[in-house]
């Protein structure tokens, strides 16, 4: 599905190499995609149990987040998280690194690597990923990165 050089290229746009590159690679494939290797005789994880995982802990880093840059109501968190967390941002997030995630044939044919909510998910399921292979801090310390610039705004 992936060389290992393109495997390597997302890791350094992530700004994270992983200990185990079968958990990226999960992250990055969608239902369908692994659905066609199966039927080809070959295991292959899907993302979607990586989506929920990685929403709730972007979820707790964010709040954490904005906690420290100063929001201090409760109202004041829940509406800037909302902002940062929605699917444009975080697919506009994933465009910007580069990434969009493996498809199947029928999903590429109609561009759904390219689709804002499919590019969200795969956001999602690769801070879970990350999160699973090298533990809370690594993935709070690249959300930091990739967030605070947002924050500012």
């Amino acid at each position: 599905m992936m060389t290992p050089e393109e495997i390597r290229a997302i890791e350094i746009r992530l700004g994270y190499l992983f200990l185990e590159q079968g958990l990226l690679l999960q992250a990055l494939t969608r239902k369908a995609a692994a659905q066609e290797q199966r039927q080809k005789g070959k295991q292959c994880e899907d993302q979607e149990v990586f989506r929920t995982l990685g929403d709730a802990v972007l979820k707790a880093i964010l709040t954490d987040l904005l906690i420290q840059k100063g929001y201090t109501t409760r109202g004041g968190i829940t509406q800037k998280k909302e902002k940062l967390e929605k699917e444009e941002s975080l697919s506009a997030m994933l465009r910007a690194m580069e990434i969009t995630p493996i498809v199947g044939i029928g999903e590429r044919n109609i561009g759904v690597h390219e689709q804002s909510l499919a590019l969200a998910e795969t956001f999602e399921a690769i801070v879970a990923a990350i999160y699973k292979d090298g533990g809370y801090e690594i993935i709070k310390n690249l959300v930091v990165k990739w967030f605070s610039p947002l924050i500012e705004q």
